[in-house]
C-alpha cells in the first residue's frame, strides 16, 4: 500500500495525528529542533545545559518549559515563531494551518472560528494574519 504524503492529508488524518496539545507541541520541536534543542535567547546547543521545567496549572507553568543552564532563562518551542504569545491550544493552530493551506480558494476567519469552535472572530483573524504572515515569508525575515 501506497504510504499518504503530507499533501494528501485529510481533515480527520490531521485531527487524529494530533489528539492533544501535547502531540502538537512534540510534533512542533520534530520539525525545528531536528538537531537538538537551541536557546532562543543565547543559541547554546549544549544539550547538558538544558533542564526540563514540569508544568503545574496551579503554579501555571505551562507544558514544555525548559530552562537553560547557559543564559538562565526559560523558553518553549513556540518562542520567536507565529505562536508566541497565544493562548491559543497548539493543536488549534495546526489544524487552522492545515485548512488555510488545503483552502483551494481561501478560508475565512468566521469560517475558521466556527471549524475550531474559537471563542471570537477576533481569535480566528488573529490566527489567520500569522499564518498568512508565515506563508509568505517562511524564512522568519
Amino acid at each position: 500500500m501506497k504510504k499518504k504524503e503530507s499533501k494528501d492529508l485529510t481533515l480527520i488524518q490531521i485531527i487524529d495525528q494530533f489528539p492533544t496539545d501535547e502531540t502538537a507541541r512534540e510534533h512542533l520541536e520534530s520539525i525545528r529542533w531536528k538537531g537538538g534543542i537551541v536557546c532562543p535567547h543565547c543559541k547554546c546547543s549544549d544539550q547538558s545545559k538544558f533542564s526540563t521545567v514540569a508544568a503545574n496549572a496551579e503554579k501555571k507553568v505551562r507544558a514544555g518549559l525548559r530552562w537553560c543552564a547557559s543564559c538562565e532563562k526559560q523558553f518553549t518551542v513556540t518562542i520567536g515563531t507565529i505562536f508566541e504569545d497565544s493562548h491559543i491550544p497548539l493543536r488549534k493552530w495546526l489544524i487552522a494551518w492545515y485548512l488555510i493551506c488545503s483552502s483551494k480558494k481561501g478560508i475565512s476567519s468566521l469560517q475558521l472560528q466556527r471549524n475550531l469552535e474559537l471563542g471570537s472572530y477576533r481569535t480566528a483573524l488573529f490566527m489567520a494574519h500569522r499564518i498568512r504572515f508565515a506563508l509568505k515569508d517562511p524564512a522568519g525575515q
